[in-house]
């Protein structure tokens, strides 16, 4: 027995929706932070580890949701601008991240870019409350 296919429902498919609002959301806090030259992404990795301290890349890539690959593009940028640093964990063999000064002062002049937009994106959800 064929079960009809009504393509119409896929188009308010929750996945795309929230796939949707994220790149809206990202393109939002890229735009703040770009005069800093940062990405979100890469203000994320400067905040986790100013928060939890050094870091091996497979404990940070759990805790902030990314694939190992993923924060390794982004570290390595982070890296060649001064803003963290690798160092050897206990296992040699896995890379470990570290904030630096300058990446400690890189995340402190972002920040207020980050809370604009932060805060522009609270008022918009404040405006329409589920």
């Amino acid at each position: 027995m064929s079960e009809t296919v009504d393509l119409g429902l896929c188009m308010r498919c929750h996945c795309l929706a929230a796939r949707r609002k994220a790149r809206e959301l990202t393109r939002l806090y890229e735009a703040k932070l770009r005069p800093h030259g940062l990405k979100a992404t890469q203000f994320s990795i400067l905040v986790a580890l100013a928060a939890v301290g050094a870091k091996p890349i497979g404990v940070l890539a759990g805790a902030l949701g990314l694939e190992r690959t993923t924060l390794t593009r982004g570290a390595d940028l982070l890296v060649r601008d001064g803003l963290i640093a690798e160092t050897r964990s206990e296992d040699s063999r896995e890379r470990q991240l570290k904030l630096t000064a300058r990446g400690r002062r890189k995340l402190e002049a972002a920040y207020p870019a980050w809370k604009a937009a932060q805060e522009q994106v609270d008022k918009v959800s404040r405006a329409f409350p589920r």
